[in-house]
């Protein structure tokens, strides 16, 4: 339904305006006036998923700590939930992989920027009761390395500001975003590669060999030259082939299968980028080779 995330400094105060976002979004959701579709919310933090602060304290264990909140987003995410994403999420290019993500699953976006000043963060982390402070050092290159979030692109569009004077958030530009706001439809950039079925290679392998030995065989039947054949497989698998008015050679055969293969089993690794061609069938890759090898036997 939609993605809601929370970006500001450390100790700015994003869990409490995750929380009063989650008291509004489900008063809302629960209201006799309501008449939408049945959503639920939830809030995704680093403390739901046991992310302690020192991660923050070293390169390597945040960049694990993102990819965990990262997986958690994209399990978490449907058409039936709001997800509030309460975390730093303080670099630009993170907040464009979740709007990808987002964007690949439907869902509505909107950024909540939790805003306070350097010098409050600072003071709110000192007087943290409840062991979640940050160690002074990484509070400063957190605050030094900070990306803020722009209403000028549109992984952080709609942006709403919430400045530390006001002592609640705005509910009903949240709410609007949520449930009114555009769906962006996914593009090449985030929609998912589509993957070979796990027998592809097996079948590639086998279909193709088949068709070499197939060839060979009526090759070596009178029949005149040239002209249009078609290869036995098995009942239902009987590809045409159209061949040069001379005879082929099995080496010429056997280099063809290479480069085909060859070809083919990259895009069976690394996925397809033909949309709507992700057939591995043997029908598919008969009539595949069969129009390759007309296309690279020489007269």
């Amino acid at each position: 339904m939609a993605l809601v995330t929370i970006s500001g400094y450390p100790s700015s105060g994003k869990t409490r305006r995750a929380e009063q976002i989650r008291n509004h979004l489900e008063t809302r959701l629960q209201d006799s006036a309501y008449i939408g579709p049945k959503l639920k919310v939830a809030v995704l933090s680093d403390d739901s998923l046991n992310i302690d602060r020192g991660a923050y304290n070293d390169g390597r264990a945040e960049k694990l700590a993102r990819g965990a909140l990262f997986t958690a987003l994209q399990r978490q995410m449907g058409a039936d939930t709001i997800l509030i994403v309460d975390s730093l999420n303080y670099i630009k290019g993170f907040r464009y992989q979740m709007y990808c993500a987002a964007r690949e699953s439907r869902l509505r976006v909107c950024t909540v920027y939790v805003l306070a000043t350097p010098e409050l963060c600072r003071e709110w982390n000192t007087v943290r009761e409840d062991g979640r402070a940050y160690l002074p050092e990484t509070l400063d290159s957190l605050l030094l390395r900070f990306e803020e979030p722009s209403s000028m692109v549109r992984w952080d569009s709609p942006l709403i500001t919430v400045p530390w004077t006001d002592e609640d958030v705005p509910a009903d530009d949240i709410w609007k975003a949520v449930t009114e706001g555009n769906v962006k439809p996914p593009n090449a950039g985030t929609q998912a590669v589509p993957k070979a079925p796990t027998d592809a290679l097996r079948a590639l392998e086998s279909t193709t060999a088949a068709m070499v030995s197939a060839f060979m065989a009526e090759q070596s039947i009178p029949m005149g030259s040239g002209g249009s054949i078609t290869l036995p497989l098995s009942g239902t698998l009987r590809p045409r082939i159209t061949i040069p008015p001379r005879n082929v050679t099995l080496a010429e055969l056997q280099r063809l299968k290479r480069q085909f293969v060859t070809v083919h089993k990259k895009a069976i690794t690394l996925g397809t980028i033909e949309k709507g061609a992700v057939d591995w069938s043997e029908e598919s890759i008969a009539d595949k080779f069969a129009v390759y090898i007309e296309g690279n036997l020489k007269p």
